[in-house]
């Protein structure tokens, strides 16, 4: 039985939407902003619509997803399907089918050059005080990032 709280968060950046989508989804920004949740972190794949794509910490164990929804400048959605451990990907533990499926959706709205960003995350209760510690400071380094003159 799937297991899962949506969690929901959201910043306020002085930045246009083509600044703030560029920097949150490249390589480089990616790494920047969430490493408020692992330094190190990266991702390997494409956001795509339904491509794979893993999320991974410098030991290599991570996330495997696919990109359910890719709206460029509007909304993303993240379908999580489970773990990576030791270079596997693990689809079908215990550890796994309490919560997977689980989405991590964004959601971009631009007013005059200033985007509000949302985001809506499914998450284990195990997890739940983590995401809340660390989802602002993760959200405040993408907001710095992005109204930084580049």
């Amino acid at each position: 039985m799937r297991n899962v709280k949506q969690l929901n968060f959201s910043v306020v950046i002085n930045a246009p939407v083509q600044t703030v989508w560029q920097r949150m989804l490249s390589d480089v920004g990616y790494r920047n902003w969430t490493s408020a949740f692992c330094e190190g972190s990266y991702f390997k794949g494409s956001w795509q619509q339904g491509e794979t794509i893993r999320f991974l910490s410098p030991s290599g164990n991570g996330m495997v997803a696919t990109i359910a929804v890719n709206e460029p400048l509007e909304f993303i959605s993240i379908k999580h399907l489970g773990f990576i451990v030791g270079g596997k990907d693990d689809f079908s533990s215990d550890n796994v089918t309490s919560w997977a499926p689980a989405f991590e959706n964004y959601y971009f709205h631009n007013t005059d050059g200033v985007t509000e960003l949302r985001v809506e995350q499914d998450i284990a209760p195990e997890y739940e005080q983590y995401m809340q510690d660390t989802w602002p400071l993760a959200l405040q380094k993408l907001k710095a990032l992005c109204e930084r003159n580049e």
